[in-house]
């Protein structure tokens, strides 16, 4: 009979190999689940990738850039124009470097945002600069993620070739039990290990 330590030892080697000197954007929305962001960055860190992480204004409300800062161990980017560390600008430099930007948690208004191509702050102007692989992790009230609005946006990201990791069934901070929770640290990071799996190492 199969050792499933053995199988999820391997499994986790192979995540390893493959984020190690990855360089990794993760963008936090607002929402609650901006915890299990901390958790992934986590993660990611400690399988050898490098993380930079963009929190947008209302994120930062829910989790301090502090939080974020000590887990990467860079300081977080949240300005578009710094010219002290970027130069050229945090949107160009940030999308030119990475292998895969993360969003997690997407919101409602972030999912919509990104849908149209609107750039009003850091993230969503990296969005529209980076060419490398976008993965998204919706998170918001059951309500919410049901309304026709939302999967529209949902759907035309996915058709422009965004990956969409879909949020789970559970209890929500809203008290109700629907979906709309983000999916766990350890799902997104498997997403981000095969789809950079498909892509060669940069030069």
């Amino acid at each position: 009979m199969p050792d499933s330590r053995s199988a999820d030892k391997h499994d986790e080697r192979g995540a390893v190999a493959e984020l190690a000197g990855r360089e990794i954007v993760l963008g936090v929305s607002a929402g609650i689940a901006a915890y299990k962001a901390a958790i992934l960055a986590s993660h990611l860190v400690q399988a050898g990738a490098g993380v930079t992480a963009v929190l947008t204004a209302r994120a930062r409300r829910f989790v301090g850039a502090a939080t974020f800062a000590a887990l990467t161990g860079r300081p977080v980017a949240s300005r578009s124009f710094d010219p002290g560390r970027f130069p050229l600008g945090a949107h160009i430099e940030l999308a030119a470097r990475a292998d895969a930007v993360v969003v997690a948690p997407a919101s409602a208004d972030f999912i919509g945002k990104a849908a149209l191509g609107l750039a009003d702050d850091l993230l969503t102007t990296l969005l529209l600069c980076a060419e490398c692989p976008l993965i998204l992790a919706p998170a918001m009230n059951a309500a919410m993620w049901s309304k026709p609005a939302v999967q529209r946006n949902v759907e035309r990201l996915a058709a422009d070739g965004v990956t969409i990791v879909p949020p789970g069934t559970g209890w929500l901070s809203c008290r109700q039990t629907g979906t709309g929770r983000m999916a766990e640290p350890a799902e997104i990071a498997a997403v981000l290990v095969a789809t950079l799996a498909r892509r060669p190492r940069k030069t």
